[in-house]
């Protein structure tokens, strides 16, 4: 049986994924399971701690991601594994992305929090791109800080893609939008690769538009 924490917190997961943080209040969420706000308020006193709670969550689903593939080996298949199921886990918490300016500015933990991840997955990805060099699949630097510029055009892009698709894709925000736009980020490494890396790129990357016929097949 589900206890009532882990209720309130696929509860306002639910909530805050389909009106914003915003719109959510306590009151909200005690509502939508049926219980007295100060049931809910015995395991979470604030919002903010439910916020945090599921920030969290995401964050520990990531760490996992990036650790298990350490120990794999180095290719751009490893990428686009990791790709994928960071954007599942990115959908699934989309409240976080949709509203990440918001989030970011209110919750000071979290935002303290994410400065620090970014560093760390900076080192990560770097690490990574040394790896794709060594492998003949990534050109050396071209000039200084190129794969760190590189990295930071990434999270950039990262944490505003979702709110991109929210208002520009015909459909909106939808799984295949997502996949779509998971593609478009890929892609922005492929000029740094070498003609061995582009060759391998496109092979996973074709055979991920065949496993979703309905995403645009790009010719590189």
């Amino acid at each position: 049986m589900i206890d009532t924490r882990e209720r309130i917190l696929r509860s306002a997961l639910k909530l805050f994924n389909k009106y914003g943080t915003s719109n959510v209040t306590l009151r909200t969420i005690a509502k939508d399971l049926g219980i007295s706000q100060g049931n809910l308020n015995y395991h979470f006193k604030k919002r903010e701690d439910i916020i945090n709670e599921l920030y969290q969550r995401l964050v520990n689903d990531i760490d996992e991601i990036m650790l298990s593939n350490q120990q794999k080996e180095v290719s751009l298949k490893l990428l686009f594994d990791v790709s994928e199921v960071v954007t599942t886990n990115f959908y699934r918490y989309r409240f976080i992305l949709l509203n990440f300016t918001e989030v970011m500015l209110e919750h000071r933990p979290i935002r303290n929090h994410f400065r620090d991840m970014v560093k760390l997955r900076e080192e990560q990805m770097t690490a990574l791109f040394s790896a794709f060099v060594e492998k003949g699949l990534m050109h050396n630097e071209q000039y200084p800080n190129q794969f760190q510029n590189l990295c930071r055009r990434f999270q950039i892009l990262g944490d505003f893609w979702m709110s991109s698709a929210k208002v520009i894709h015909p459909k909106g925000l939808t799984k295949k939008s997502i996949q779509e736009y998971s593609g478009l980020l890929l892609e922005a490494i492929y000029p740094y690769l070498t003609s061995v890396g582009q060759e391998e790129f496109k092979q996973h990357y074709n055979k991920s538009t065949l496993e979703n016929p309905k995403k645009t097949t790009v010719s590189f």
